[in-house]
């Protein structure tokens, strides 16, 4: 059988497609991956560029982003700036400004970052007084020549000292007796009557003073010098000392001739009469012709000293509104030491800064037995539920809350001795829920059971304690409490008084807002001095009245007629 042979475009087609099927040869595997290669390492160049661009990209952006960010930011800072009053650290000229900010932080901007500003300003006339001041306690403090001339013969014993010459400077020392409460009080009613009279005050330091509080008069000391001539003997002074105000005037030994090289003055609690007569003018006139006088006190007495109308006079000026006086002397005197002023700081910020609102409940009770008492409990309720100072707790357990809105946060600063109070207040807020809907945190510094008196941490925390108590917002005291006292005149508040219980039940009602914050003179002269002798002391004046929390006793200074 015959084969056909293939025709040559056939054979011409088989050979192009053989050769176009035979396996890749180590030529073209080279040369592919070089080229290869070189695309890949092109990709490379190509990813890295790209990669750098978008880096750089984006810290351009990220840079004017910030940028933009912080010109809001000050815009925002600046408008608010500008909408806030300027800060004033010297308190309307209240303070001077020549001392060193950081030797005691609590005096100028610190303190500014916690405390609202007062709507009480001092006068123009207190300033001017205040700097005329400063310049005369510098020129006659511990120290200066006219300081040593007046120690000289302060022991004299002559019956004519009124011929002494004792050179251009008078005195008046201060010595600290009782608690710290009563210290700060009589401390700046002294201070009060040095202005008035132009006497150079100088502080007892054997006790804790210089631990609590910065110097106040710029480049000199208001500490009386431990080798002053009587300081081992002022401890034992009191009301049987010869040279006591009232036992001179009792026994006729003092008058225009016969005039001491020094005078005690015992105003405590227990003054007589004729103690009290210190107040008068006529006594007044007789005592500043006295070199050295040594003040013993345990009560607020300013409101007394405006029963004398020499003194009235001056005081309208420096104080136009009367129930300040307290609020501007502690705000000049009392700058708590920097230790202080840390205790003061770490609490506030810890418990009371993050709060909408704040309310200070200082307890104080006045008993022969010490402790816990349940009917004080019932009575701070009592107040603070009447006079909407905190809600009651909700009748059912769903507190009535919007869900969309932030609940408001009240915090709640107990001061006392015993943690009692407190704890009863926390567990109130913590098993119910309030009718307000508000959250309630109760916060206590501490809790001593026993008043330690010159022990000096104890008496920084009461120092610290009182501070906090004036940042708050509201406040209510205990009656006849000099640590409520200073608390609430120190921040400007008008408070609630406790009344005090009687027969361990609640008094009813529980309490009353103050219409004055000023402090009360809680043994103040019962009568007036000549021509009102007889006169009850809190009619003399119309400004001068009885305090609200000592039924018709004590005497207070009131703005509203």
């Amino acid at each position: 059988m015959d084969t056909k042979k293939p025709s040559d475009s056939y054979v011409r087609e088989q050979t192009y497609c053989q050769r176009s099927i035979q396996p890749l040869t180590y030529q073209h595997i080279k040369i592919s991956g070089e080229a290869f290669r070189a695309f890949g390492l092109k990709m490379k160049i190509l990813i890295t560029v790209i990669i750098s661009c978008l880096l750089i990209w984006s810290v351009i952006l990220l840079s004017n982003s910030n940028n933009f960010n912080n010109q809001l930011l000050d815009a925002t800072t600046n408008e608010s700036k500008e909408s806030e009053p300027p800060r004033d650290k010297l308190i309307g000229g209240l303070l001077t400004a020549d001392f060193d900010e950081g030797s005691c932080l609590s005096r100028y901007h610190q303190s500014l970052l916690y405390r609202k500003a007062s709507p009480y300003k001092p006068s123009e006339y207190l300033v001017s007084k205040l700097r005329s001041y400063e310049k005369l306690h510098k020129r006659c403090g511990p120290g200066t020549d006219a300081y040593k001339k007046a120690t000289k013969n302060l022991g004299d014993d002559s019956e004519n000292y009124a011929n002494t010459s004792v050179g251009e400077c008078k005195y008046i020392v201060w010595v600290a007796v009782y608690g710290l409460g009563n210290r700060i009080l009589t401390l700046a009613s002294v201070f009060l009557y040095a202005l008035l009279t132009e006497r150079v005050v100088l502080v007892d330091q054997s006790k804790d003073i210089s631990d609590l509080f910065c110097e106040p008069f710029p480049g000199t000391s208001w500490l009386l010098p431990l080798d002053f001539p009587l300081m081992k003997q002022i401890d034992g002074y009191n009301m049987g000392y010869s040279r006591c105000y009232g036992t001179m005037l009792n026994n006729h030994a003092i008058n225009s001739t016969l005039i001491p090289p020094h005078l005690y003055l015992h105003i405590l609690h227990d003054s007589r009469d004729n103690d009290k007569m210190f107040f008068c003018q006529k006594d007044q006139t007789l005592i500043d012709k006295v070199p050295w006088l040594i003040v013993k006190a345990n009560v607020y007495f300013v409101p007394s000293l405006w029963l004398n109308p020499t003194f009235q006079t001056e005081l309208m000026k420096l104080f136009p509104q009367k129930e300040a006086v307290f609020h501007h002397l502690a705000r000049y005197l009392y700058h708590p030491t920097n230790q202080v002023w840390g205790l003061i700081t770490r609490s506030y910020n810890a418990y009371l800064s993050r709060a909408d609102e704040t309310l200070g409940i200082q307890i104080r009770v006045f008993s022969d037995r010490a402790g816990y008492f349940q009917h004080v409990m019932d009575q701070i309720v009592s107040c603070t539920r009447r006079e909407k100072l905190l809600p009651e707790p909700a009748a059912q357990e769903e507190p009535k809350v919007n869900t969309s809105e932030r609940q408001k946060l009240k915090a709640v600063l107990v001061t006392s001795l015993y943690p009692e109070y407190s704890d009863n207040l926390k567990n109130m807020f913590w098993e119910r829920p309030t009718s307000t809907g508000e959250i309630i945190e109760v916060y206590q510094p501490s809790g001593e059971r026993v008043q330690q008196t010159d022990k000096k941490l104890h008496d920084q925390k009461a120092l610290a304690e009182m501070y906090l108590l004036s940042l708050t917002d509201n406040i209510v005291t205990s009656a006849r409490s000099t640590f409520g006292y200073v608390a609430h005149s120190l921040g400007g508040l008008k408070p609630w008084l406790l009344y005090q219980p009687k027969d361990a039940n609640a008094p009813d009602p529980p309490c009353v807002r103050s219409t004055s914050m000023d402090p009360c003179h809680l043994t103040p002269p019962s009568h007036g001095c000549e021509p009102e002798w007889g006169t009850n002391s809190g009619k003399v004046v119309p400004f001068v009245r009885h305090c609200e929390d000592r039924e018709n006793d004590g005497l207070k200074l009131f703005d509203e007629l």
